[in-house]
């Protein structure tokens, strides 16, 4: 694996526009506290630990009133852009604000707990791939398939090629960027980043990731990340 000197530098986006509605709470997602800091800076800080991030660009929301309140919103390496309505939308945007690097990470602003090791392994991509890849882990539960429109099971999903797709998600900036521009001209569904690609006809690598880099979902995702969160600080 190379050593972070020999890395390529690397811009990451941060897609932080969304409102995390399944979150029941009064303010998005990104912005409830966990271990003393907000959900988005653990992500933040967890890339910009590595030394080949050199600039990180945060999308937000039009009606963003949070993000400039924050310490991290002074670190001279992060600034922001207008995000989009989806997803996509908004990688875009932080992808065309971005400035000139040949690789690009893209990671949830609600998985705060991305472990170091992960994101080097995945930053190690950059010295021996064309196209990126992503951080995943393998399947373990038995997964099923329901009859569509109702709440019983069609049949039991065969789960030994299936992966859990995680961020940060690496790929070259400019292939990226043509993708998601594709992908989005031509009505395509685009789910994460590598689907851009994948509808382009390209095949990013799978690096196996840590079960723990959950996305904070759901109220009851809060406790475990802060668990996570907490057992590394010891």
């Amino acid at each position: 694996m190379n050593n972070a000197n020999s890395l390529p530098d690397v811009i990451a986006v941060v897609p932080a526009a969304g409102i995390g509605s399944r979150m029941q709470s009064a303010c998005p997602k990104q912005y409830l506290t966990l271990c003393g800091k907000t959900i988005l800076e653990h992500s933040l800080n967890a890339l910009l630990a590595h030394p080949a991030v050199k600039r990180v660009v945060v999308a937000l929301s039009p009606q963003d009133a949070c993000f400039h309140q924050l310490p991290i919103a002074g670190d001279k390496r992060i600034t922001t852009v207008t995000g989009g309505a989806q997803r996509a939308d908004s990688v875009l945007a932080g992808l065309q604000a971005a400035p000139s690097a040949r690789w690009a990470l893209v990671h949830d602003a609600a998985r705060p707990c991305l472990h170091p090791d992960d994101l080097a392994r995945l930053l190690a991509l950059t010295a021996s791939s064309e196209v990126g890849g992503i951080l995943a882990a393998p399947v373990r539960d038995t997964m099923k398939r329901a009859n569509a429109g109702r709440c019983d099971i069609d049949h039991t999903v065969e789960r030994e090629a299936l992966w859990h797709a995680l961020t940060p998600q690496l790929f070259p900036l400019a292939l990226l960027r043509h993708c998601l521009q594709r992908a989005l001209s031509e009505g395509a569904t685009i789910t994460d980043e590598a689907s851009a690609l994948e509808y382009c006809g390209y095949h990013p690598e799978l690096v196996n990731g840590r079960s723990d880099n959950l996305k904070v979902t759901r109220p009851e995702d809060l406790a475990l990340a802060q668990f996570y969160l907490t057992q590394r600080q010891r």
